[in-house]
This record gives structure tokens, sequence and C-alpha cells, in this order.
């Protein structure tokens, strides 16, 4: 499955963290239940358990669900799933270390050490924008953010998801057509520290950044578009968004 902000499931989990931040933890917790209800395939499942986990009362359910957290993410076997290995490791192994299962609080953070390394995903990659551009062209960090125009960018961005890469493009500022080139890397390059285990666990929208260029390699012309309507109500709520963006 490819992670997107429309998902009926991920919209659930949206509303249910919208909650949490006003302190409303009864609600979340029916909104995260209910994206479990409705959940229809591994990867949902994962997403609405991960929630689930962190509204339990106790230790003991708060490991059960993580755990069926992780047998979801392993079946899914994708890497929009296995950037969040590492990050479900290391809760399972604070909650077992909290019930002084040493063995397997050990065992686990010896998991979530394994899996923190540079991304697995090969691509390939998406970069979306308005600009009118060439095939051999380098795009380069030192833009200004699409989210915060006065920030000059130290990075320059890209998904594995074409339709990622079409709401960027959507998002993007300027007059021109959007557009979404096929880009390669050319250089090494890390999960995008703005998404990755900020709202949802791991890097679900296959988000990277590198400080080297990338080089357009071809682009597409068909991608799931998104209606005004949503378009609209997701700029006003990246508008409203107050938290810093890491450069």
């Amino acid at each position: 499955m490819e992670f997107s902000p429309f998902n009926n499931v991920v919209q659930l989990c949206i509303q249910g963290m919208d909650m949490e931040e006003k302190g409303k933890i009864a609600e979340a917790e029916q909104l995260f239940l209910q994206a479990w209800e409705v959940a229809t395939n591994d990867f949902e499942k994962f997403l609405a358990a991960h929630y689930i986990a962190r509204q339990q009362k106790t230790i003991s359910d708060k490991l059960n669900w993580l755990e069926t957290a992780l047998e979801f993410a392993l079946k899914e076997n994708n890497d929009a799933v296995k950037s969040a290995l590492a990050f479900l490791y290391y809760t399972i192994a604070q909650c077992h270390k909290a019930l002084k299962n040493e063995n397997k609080a050990t065992e686990n953070f010896n998991l979530a050490i394994s899996h923190q390394n540079n991304p697995s995903d090969k691509g390939p990659f998406y970069h979306g924008t308005r600009a009118d551009l060439q095939i051999d062209d380098l795009l380069v960090a030192g833009g200004k953010s699409n989210y915060k125009s006065e920030l000059q960018m130290n990075h320059i961005y890209f998904t594995a998801l074409v339709n990622g890469a079409g709401l960027a493009a959507a998002l993007a500022k300027g007059d021109g057509n959007e557009r979404v080139y096929i880009v390669e890397p050319t250089g090494i390059y890390e999960n995008d520290p703005n998404l990755t285990d900020k709202k949802f666990p791991g890097n679900p929208s296959r988000s990277y950044r590198s400080e080297s260029p990338l080089k357009i390699v071809g682009e597409v012309t068909e991608w799931v578009k998104q209606s005004p309507e949503d378009i609209k109500k997701f700029r006003e709520k990246l508008e409203n968004n107050k938290g810093e963006i890491i450069n």
C-alpha cells in the first residue's frame, strides 16, 4: 500500500492525534480504535495498532499492541514500513525493560540498533515542483521553503512515492504547471527528519533529503491528483502548523 494523507485510516489517525494535542484522550482513543476496525490491509493495521498502543494504561497492554503493530509491519515488508522497525523495536524494548524482562529488552534494543542504518529505499525517486526543467538538469539545495518562505533550505527533498511528489507539486508556490520529475541522487541521502517519526512511525511517505544535487532523468505525467478542495484543506493545515522545520 502507498501511504496517502487522504487514506481513510490515515485521516482517522490524524484526527486522533489532533484530539491528543487538545487533551481529549478518550476521543483520541475512540478514533484510533475506529481506524483499527476499518483497516483492510497490513499497513493500515500496523498504523492503527501503533496509535492504540500509546493510549494504553498499563505497560503490558501497551506492549501487546506494539507487538501487534510489529507483526503487521513485518508482514508488509516494504520500504515504507522498514523505516519504522527501529522505532518499534526500541519502544518494545523499553516496555520489556519496565517489566523487568531484561533478556527481551536487550534482544529488542539490539534489533533496534540493527535497523538504524541508511535508507534501504532504492527508488525510483521523484521531485514535485512547478519549475520547467529539462533532462540532465540538476536540482540543488538552497531554495526557499514551500512552507516557510523566509527559510532557505540546506537540502533538496524528494520521495519514492509518485503521488506524494504530485501532492508536493500541487502545493508548490508559483504559477507554472505541476511537474513531477524522475530524479537520481548524486550523493548520500537520509530520511526527512521533518516527517520521520514526527507523526507517523518511521517514514511511511518515503520522503528523503540530500545535500547533494538530484539529477533529472525523466518526467511522469500521470499520478493521482487530489481535488481542489482537498488541496485547499491540506495547504491550510500546513499554514497553521507552528512546528519548526529541521533544516
